[in-house]
């Protein structure tokens, strides 16, 4: 098994990228080729001490950075590390990449580059919201609208990949809405809520409300891209801020200060429960090939995980059964 890693993008490129590409080599032992600049690669792992004596180098001359466009991949861009990389992923080079770079870019190379599963009209993010159930949330960034039909087949794509990595039996989806009743929301969301409930094979909790997604009340949320975003950079914003006043509290005098003394091991586990590192990055779901959209500012820990978690999508067959239910939705669309 090889992983690819784009080297030069995100905000702590290349140092921390590096960094977790070697960490994650020491503790997969699968074979990892970095994308990038070679002589930066070169003079920064020489400088910081990091060892690629077991990684691979694979040049690429420029870099796709966070205000290009998303289709510079495709255009002037070329032979960016996320350009050739997504390349090489396509030509059976490697078996999944990971980039935290530009979320646009990276979703329209692996879209035109890479390609979707046959079948699949509409590539989503799939992040995972680290709360006590880890809950699937899709889409999370890539569409910031569907039609009925989308929510349907990502609800279909979504159960798979719960119920292959995340381990849910008969995963339970929601839909995303501003009440449980089934009238709420536009049109687009009542036909998403009839066509959910007729779904096969789809084990539909109803509509669920944005303040109900930490309880465990579903495993797959669907909802557009927009919105999805939205409640990601949210649910990122509020953990920050809730362990920050945690903090404070904590240490605002004496007494306090001794309390946090006893529980600091289970704060510590607390923290690291709900800490996005662990998750590594957000799938591309839909794509023929493991592609890995790790957050712009992963630091090593956070690289370390992607790989662990492209090593887990390549080992559970998870795309080739979303080959099949994206080819059963399509015969059904026929059929309507």
């Amino acid at each position: 098994m090889k992983i690819l890693i784009d080297v030069m993008s995100g905000d702590n490129a290349p140092g921390e990228i590096l960094r977790g590409a070697a960490d994650a080599a020491r503790a997969f032992a699968p074979a990892i080729a970095v994308v990038g600049q070679r002589t930066v690669i070169e003079s920064v792992s020489a400088e910081e001490g990091i060892d690629l004596s077991e990684i691979e180098i694979c040049d690429a001359p420029s870099v796709i950075t966070m205000e290009d466009a998303a289709l510079s991949v495709m255009r002037e861009k070329r032979d960016s590390s996320m350009a050739v990389g997504l390349d090489m992923l396509a030509h059976g080079e490697a078996d999944a990449f990971v980039s935290a770079g530009n979320t646009g870019a990276l979703v329209a190379g692996a879209t035109l580059i890479v390609r979707k599963i046959k079948g699949v009209r509409r590539a989503a993010i799939g992040a995972v919201l680290p709360f006590s159930s880890p809950l699937l949330l899709l889409d999370s960034g890539a569409n910031l609208e569907l039609v009925p039909s989308d929510y349907l087949q990502l609800a279909g794509l979504g159960g798979v990949y719960a119920e292959r990595i995340l381990g849910r039996k008969s995963p339970r989806v929601g839909l995303l809405n501003n009440g449980a009743e089934k009238t709420k929301g536009g049109a687009d969301l009542q036909e998403a809520y009839r066509l959910l409930s007729e779904g096969e094979g789809i084990d539909f909790v109803g509509n669920v409300e944005a303040r109900d997604l930490p309880f465990g009340v579903c495993d797959v949320i669907v909802t557009d891209g927009f919105t999805g975003n939205a409640v990601l950079k949210l649910t990122e914003g509020l953990g920050s801020f809730l362990f920050t006043k945690l903090k404070e509290t904590m240490t605002a005098d004496l007494a306090s200060r001794l309390s946090a003394a006893v529980l600091k091991p289970k704060l510590k586990a607390m923290k690291k429960e709900f800490s996005a590192s662990e998750y590594g990055g957000a799938p591309l779901i839909g794509i023929s090939m493991p592609v890995i959209k790790a957050h712009g500012s992963s630091d090593a820990r956070a690289i370390c995980s992607a790989v662990r978690q492209a090593i887990g999508i390549v080992s559970s067959g998870v795309i080739p059964e979303m080959a099949r239910i994206a080819a059963r939705s399509s015969q059904n669309d026929q059929k309507q």
